[in-house]
């Protein structure tokens, strides 16, 4: 019988040990994917890797910071009373969509957004999150999930989740490099448009996507590769009744060419 109740005890402890090591909220489920919140055990300074991942069905999508007219952007609230700071999300560059009436930026695959997280006090901590996307496929279903996880102050390292928010931060968009920048941005507030001039490697075509201050939003690029290999770019902006010239540092830049991918704030000319 002592036999027997050890290997009882030892069975259960590699059933329950994996949770302990574990920091991931439950999978919140949808008709077109699921999604919950991994997180890694902090580090000295405080920073709290995490990412919110998504899963999608086969033909399902959801959506990019800046999606368009009929897109739902992705959107976290952390309570900070429970001594975490949540200071915004970071995105993969996404891909552009045609639904045959609007277009659309964002991901048909399953995809990890990193989340920047802070810690504020020591000891154990729990994360709690509200998350707002959509998920789409002949239709966008809204999901609204709340989702909970625990960070004791003796979680043990898990490397699955651990290389789960390593890749997810690879998979960010690069700064700028000489191969690979913007070289010229303009805006022209009389006709709402937006010049843009790029060098991309190997003089390759690039696929453009801009998010600005809130009221703003941004046309389907028209872009041109030029005889000596820069890639221009016109882009129509939707300006808000009583919003004003758009300033250096207001409009972020996505820009995918092959399989490289940069972000940048614009400086305007």
């Amino acid at each position: 019988m002592p036999h027997l109740a050890a290997l009882a005890t030892l069975a259960a402890y590699f059933f329950i040990a994996p949770a302990a090591m574990a920091a991931q909220s439950q999978w919140v489920q949808s008709q077109g994917g699921e999604v919950r919140i991994v997180a890694a055990k902090p580090l000295a300074d405080g920073t709290i890797p995490a990412i919110l991942d998504i899963r999608l069905k086969p033909g399902w999508k959801t959506y990019w910071i800046e999606p368009g007219a009929s897109g739902i952007p992705p959107q976290v609230t952390i309570d900070p009373k429970d001594g975490i700071v949540f200071s915004g999300l970071r995105f993969p560059a996404p891909k552009a969509f045609h639904d045959g009436i609007a277009g659309y930026a964002g991901y048909d695959h399953s995809v990890a957004f990193p989340l920047s997280l802070k810690r504020e006090k020591s000891g154990d901590l729990s994360l709690n999150a509200s998350v707002f996307l959509g998920i789409c496929k002949d239709i966008c279903i809204p999901v609204q999930a709340d989702l909970h996880l625990s960070l004791p102050e003796g979680l043990a390292e898990n490397p699955l989740d651990r290389a789960r928010i390593e890749d997810a931060v690879a998979a960010l968009p690069m700064p700028p490099s000489g191969t690979f920048k913007v070289t010229a941005a303009a805006f022209d507030a009389a006709e709402k448009r937006l010049h843009l001039e790029l060098v991309t490697p190997a003089a390759m075509p690039a696929e453009i996507f801009l998010s600005g201050p809130a009221g703003y939003s941004f046309g389907t690029p028209d872009t041109v590769v030029a005889q000596d290999g820069k890639v221009t770019a016109v882009v129509p902006v939707r300006v808000p009744a009583k919003g004003g010239a758009l300033k250096s540092g207001a409009v972020t830049l996505v820009a995918r060419s092959g399989d490289q991918s940069i972000e940048t704030p614009l400086a305007f000319d």
